[in-house]
């Protein structure tokens, strides 16, 4: 029988991650020659060999592939026989650079780590050891095809033992590009605070645990930037690193060894073991046990009943947790607010006055990735934030026209939380997290991220899609290029990111909840509820009540001024003589506040429900002024935690001019005069009374397909409650999940709109 020959076209994230002496394997083991390499969008190869062969090769293909792999398509066709006498991997293409698929940063698989704990081995110990299963991917990356030449490794000839590794398609470390060992790797130095050399190697490890134990802050150049450790057990270890990094309150991190030290801390269920175990080794937000204490200082995270909980997410954090044997706080290295150093005469730089050791390597870092945060909604994961283990891999759109997917727009997000997107054919590529552009140092961080995400995919956008308020750095920075724009409202992203990943496009309704979205009016909005129609219209039919904002921004900041400004909406001056005001405001500033209001002097009026949580803090005396963002929110949700009833408050709905205002003021005059109930009951009933006024709205608009979205459903309590309550009478209700409802998903709901626009003829591109 006469052989056949096959060319097959793999699309998807099959570069990086074993694929290509799988296909080896695979071919040998089936019988067939020909050849397998990188190519434009993943992997080209061409099998020949007799039919059953090649039939057993294309079945077991998509069914055994390496497992962080992902194929999003296999194109085959018959080519004439070629007589090959032989399997070969062939160097990559020029036109595999154009492939759209980057694979994130994964943590050590369970064969490293062997490896790294035997002592016979030549990589014990060493804290860069990685295969092709696992090991860093996106941080080090230059440009692709992802081969060692285009990756920070470049400057590490192998050895010969490792070249041996490298070229053996029998081998684990078959083209692991990031191979390596302690003859020819990336090497450990230990420096102080002026960079001085004290050790290297191993003896640079060890003396680290000492620095630990002393209390000293330790900055640590890890997988995506560097991160500062204390040990987690030390209160003056805390109270410096507080001090120096100028973070009073925000909760740390904490690294443990395994899951099982983690479980001694913190009640765990089985999706959040999935999600802390999982190669992408995120911050998992979990329930503190009691006897969390012991190991746990107070410091680590004031007034929450939470610890964000990490895994080691590299070979060096493995090896510094499981010789610590204690939780180690690691949080970020940057000042607060900047973002995190990735260099080491940076680091030294920046973090010289915070760091008292740093633990540095040789291996750049090409780019910056925070550590990605997430807790668990609804039985579902919710990303807080999507960076390190989650970035670069795609998002696919809905299914809408060719010509609206065909065309590649870039999104800029918004000022908060900062991240940006790209679009390209059918599949939408968001950036790790960038952060506040709130100095000039983000807008580089910013700059950078953008012309990164658009070299990798090598896509010019035609259109440049941006939040439409102007003050924001993101909305000044499209103005400034030669390119088309499209301005979309904040709360219209919010919505269409939560549409965006369930693949929504048809009419739905959007809950669209957070502190700060610009509207022309000047009124600060934040707690909207907008209608799309499903091809053009997005209406305004819902909103909060407003209330002024005394000291505009540094309402933000103080809750208490939130308070003033909603107390003074209900009942006037009288209420500036409140006893909840006279407790957190001096007797000048309760002058300066009726100066304001009455006046109408810096006190724009807002609808923003994360502004009416800040005022619900501050009058239950929780919180009267924040250190960070979402602080008094958090601190009010914490409060009603272990409270199981379903107690609320009244409120009213009306209906002007065509929408509807939910009006918040019998619910805090119930709230303030509420004697009969604990604290914790009134926070429970509060949230309860959230949720019943969104059942309202939602009741009356009718519309079935629910979208929860922005800052305000990072709460657990509001929106399962939401979502209970609107399922119960028939609703079908989206929350977020692949995407934060924060600010960073902004970016995909801008592109989503761009799409949708395209899609009705609306939005042309060049």
């Amino acid at each position: 029988m006469d052989n056949e020959r096959r060319r097959l076209a793999i699309k998807g994230l099959v570069q990086g991650v074993g694929f290509r002496p799988y296909i080896y394997r695979l071919a040998r083991d089936c019988q067939l020659t020909g050849w397998v390499a990188n190519h434009s969008g993943g992997l080209q190869l061409e099998v020949e060999g007799k039919s059953t062969g090649i039939e057993k090769f294309l079945q077991r293909l998509p069914l055994e592939k390496p497992p962080h792999s992902l194929i999003l398509s296999i194109d085959s066709e018959v080519i004439p026989a070629e007589g090959d006498s032989d399997f070969e991997i062939r160097e990559s293409t020029v036109a595999a650079a154009q492939s759209t698929l980057v694979l994130p940063d994964i943590a050590p698989c369970n064969s490293c780590q062997a490896e790294l704990q035997d002592s016979r081995n030549r990589r014990h110990k060493y804290p860069f050891i990685n295969c092709t299963h696992c090991g860093p991917r996106f941080s080090i990356i230059d440009k692709m095809p992802y081969d060692r030449a285009n990756t920070a490794m470049d400057q590490f000839p192998q050895c010969a033992k490792c070249q041996a590794e490298y070229t053996n398609p029998e081998d684990r470390r078959f083209h692991a590009e990031p191979n390596g060992c302690p003859e020819c790797g990336p090497q450990l130095q230990l420096c102080d605070s002026k960079g001085k050399v004290l050790l290297t190697g191993l003896a640079a490890l060890n003396e680290t645990f000492a620095s630990l134990a002393s209390g000293k802050v330790v900055a640590l150049k890890g997988v995506g930037g560097f991160q500062l450790l204390v040990d987690a057990g030390n209160s003056q270890a805390l109270q410096t690193l507080r001090k120096r990094k100028q973070r009073p309150h925000k909760p740390f991190a904490l690294l443990y060894s395994s899951l099982s030290a983690a479980r001694r801390d913190c009640r765990i269920s089985e999706l959040e073991a999935k999600l802390l175990t999982s190669p992408a080794r995120p911050i998992v937000l979990l329930e503190a046990k009691p006897e969390a204490n012991a190991r746990v200082h107070e410091l680590v995270a004031l007034g929450s009943p939470d610890l964000g909980v990490m895994l080691p997410a590299s070979p060096l954090h493995l090896l510094l947790a499981e010789e610590y044997a204690a939780p180690l706080v690691a949080t970020s290295g940057n000042l607060a607010e900047e973002p995190i150093c990735i260099e080491n005469t940076e680091a030294l730089r920046r973090l010289g006055k915070i760091a008292d050791r740093f633990l540095l390597h040789n291996r750049r870092i090409v780019r910056p990735l925070d550590d990605s945060v997430l807790r668990v909604v609804e039985d579902r994961p919710l990303m807080l934030r999507r960076a390190r283990g989650y970035a670069p891999l795609p998002i696919t759109q809905a299914k809408l026209s060719q010509q609206a997917l065909t065309q590649s727009y870039l999104a800029l997000g918004a000022d908060l939380k900062n991240s940006v997107a790209l679009s390209h054919n059918g599949w939408i590529y968001q950036s790790q997290h960038i952060g506040d552009l709130s100095s000039a140092t983000a807008i580089e961080h910013f700059d950078r991220t953008i012309a990164d995400l658009t070299g990798l995919q090598q896509r010019r956008p035609q259109t440049l899609i941006h939040d439409q308020h102007p003050g924001y750095s993101s909305h000044r920075w499209a103005l400034q290029q030669q390119a088309p724009r499209l301005g979309v409202q904040h709360h219209v992203a919010h919505l269409f990111s939560c549409m965006a990943e369930h693949g929504h496009s048809g009419a739905a309704l959007g809950v669209c909840w957070d502190g700060t979205g610009y509207d022309s009016s000047g009124i600060v909005r934040g707690g909207e509820f907008l209608l799309w129609d499903g091809k053009l219209q997005v209406e305004h039919v819902a909103s909060l009540r407003t209330f002024p904002l005394p000291g505009g921004e540094k309402a933000v900041r103080e809750p208490r001024r939130a308070a003033a400004g909603l107390l003074y909406e209900i009942s006037g001056y009288m209420a500036l003589q409140h006893q909840l005001l006279k407790r957190c405001f001096t007797r000048s500033e309760r002058r300066n506040l009726v100066t304001m209001l009455e006046g109408e002097v810096n006190s724009p009026l807002c609808s923003s429900a994360g502004r009416l949580f800040d005022a619900v803090a501050a009058l239950l005396g929780l919180c009267s002024q924040s250190s960070y963002e979402g602080q008094a929110a958090m601190v009010l949700e914490h409060s009603a935690r272990g409270i199981q009833s379903s107690d609320s408050y009244p409120f009213d709905l009306y209906q002007r001019q065509s929408k509807w205002e939910l009006d918040w003021a019998p619910c805090i005059s119930a709230l303030i005069h509420d004697e009969g109930k604990s604290l914790p009951q009134r926070a429970a009933a509060f949230h309860n009374t959230l949720a019943n006024m969104i059942l309202a709205v939602v009741s009356e608009i009718g519309e079935r397909q629910v979208f929860l979205s922005g800052g305000v459903f990072q709460n657990r309590r509001l929106t399962e409650r939401t979502a209970t309550l609107l399922r119960e009478r028939g609703f079908t209700v989206h929350c977020h999940s692949q995407v934060p409802p924060n600010d960073g998903g902004i970016a995909l709901g801008q592109l989503h709109y761009a799409h949708c626009m395209a899609a009705a003829g609306q939005l042309a591109g060049d």
